[in-house]
């Protein structure tokens, strides 16, 4: 191995070293205070950083957060998914995608609506928001998946269908009416929605 490409091993792991303390610094403080409550003052002290470094990862607070929680979403995305393999009936098999995923955005309610906040309203071309937006497709994909299993739902319609079900199931989390309810009870508001978008 030549000297250069162990310099570019090295400066790669150093740049994976301390993305990895940015995003266990920016977790554990979201968690404990909320987004709004933390600066990236706090976050850099507590990764071991400068300010100018960490606004190399990340330039806002928000793609912070969203760098913090697309890898959990994506985690509640596929254990939907594998619950959603082993329900049979169409409505409860979406259910079982669209729980984890509710119960992932509710572990710090206002950090759940700020993450939805920053992936509708952030720069698409922005990395860690084109990955939020990713993940809303694939659940989409796995909605559209389920709903194909019902014979009267047209194979051009699971899609549209799903996309429908993605803003229902966005809204309950978002809305502000809805901050104190449990998880349980945001579930059970999106499967009366689902349930009338099925019956008809």
């Amino acid at each position: 191995m030549s000297v250069a490409s162990q310099s570019v091993g090295r400066r790669e792991r150093n740049k994976q070293e301390k993305l990895d303390r940015i995003v266990a610094a920016a977790s554990e403080l979201f968690a404990e205070h909320g987004v709004d409550e933390v600066t990236t003052q706090q976050i850099a002290d507590k990764a071991d950083i400068g300010t100018g470094t960490l606004f190399l990862y990340a330039k806002t607070k928000g793609e912070l957060l969203l760098l913090v929680q697309n890898a959990k979403y994506v985690e509640a995305l596929e254990q939907g998914r594998a619950d959603a393999e082993t329900v049979p009936g169409v409505l409860d098999a979406v259910l079982a995608i669209v729980r984890p995923v509710v119960e992932c955005n509710r572990i710090q309610i206002d950090n759940g609506r700020t993450y939805l906040r920053e992936m509708v309203f952030g720069d698409p071309e922005e990395p860690r928001h084109g990955a939020a937006l990713a993940i809303v497709a694939q659940t989409e994909e796995a909605v559209a998946a389920v709903l194909r299993r019902d014979e009267r739902v047209a194979e051009g319609d699971a899609a549209t269908l799903a996309h429908i079900v993605s803003a229902v199931m966005f809204l309950s989390m978002a809305a502000s009416v809805n901050t104190a309810l449990s998880v349980e009870e945001i579930v059970q508001d999106i499967r009366r929605q689902v349930d009338v978008l099925l019956s008809r």
